[in-house]
């Protein structure tokens, strides 16, 4: 989670400017492709709906020629698929401002047992952020992912049986049936 796309040098959520929110995907490539990754990005919210601010626009930051071809051929099979106007905007990243801690990992850090384990594990701040773990419990904790997959990870996190039974109980009803 960050700010990008703007010209104020070091924003914060208080001092945004113009800025952008956005998260920054580090992936591999063997693992998941760029052009998956952004059919997930027009799937998953609706880049037809006229920005509320900039903000909290739909935007794509891209990080070469390459990726913003891709994105605009994305964008384009979005059109095409909803028939409508797609308004998210397709930039090059310039810098990228990682978020404060407190902006990291939101729906996370409302469950309070669950994050004291996990910062026991990840005691420094960026690691807590950028492990696999708390990704992952972010996204399930939010309504995120398949429910097979949670059934496989959930062990997998470093959880006691109790943190483990507690994110149960939120994500049963919440996660879908199919990747």
């Amino acid at each position: 989670m960050g700010y990008t796309g703007g010209t104020l040098p070091n924003p914060t959520y208080r001092r945004l400017g113009d800025h952008t929110e956005a998260i920054q995907i580090d992936f591999d490539p063997r693992v998941v492709s760029y052009r998956d990754l952004l059919a997930v990005f027009f799937s998953s919210h609706n880049p037809c709906a006229r920005p509320y601010s900039r903000q909290y626009m739909s935007a794509v930051f891209t990080h070469s020629a390459k990726q913003a071809e891709l994105a605009w051929a994305a964008a384009a099979t979005a059109r095409e698929h909803l028939a409508a106007a797609v308004r998210t905007r397709i930039e090059p990243l310039g810098t990228f401002t990682r978020a404060e801690d407190y902006h990291q990992k939101y729906t996370l850090r409302q469950y309070r047992e669950v994050v004291g384990e996990l910062l026991a594990l990840y005691p420094n701040a960026r690691d807590f952020t950028d492990s696999t773990a708390a990704a992952r419990l972010n996204g399930y904790l939010a309504g995120s992912g398949a429910a097979a997959d949670f059934a496989r990870d959930l062990p997998r996190l470093g959880l006691s049986d109790r943190a483990r039974q507690r994110v149960a109980a939120v994500c049963g009803g919440r996660l879908t049936a199919v990747r």
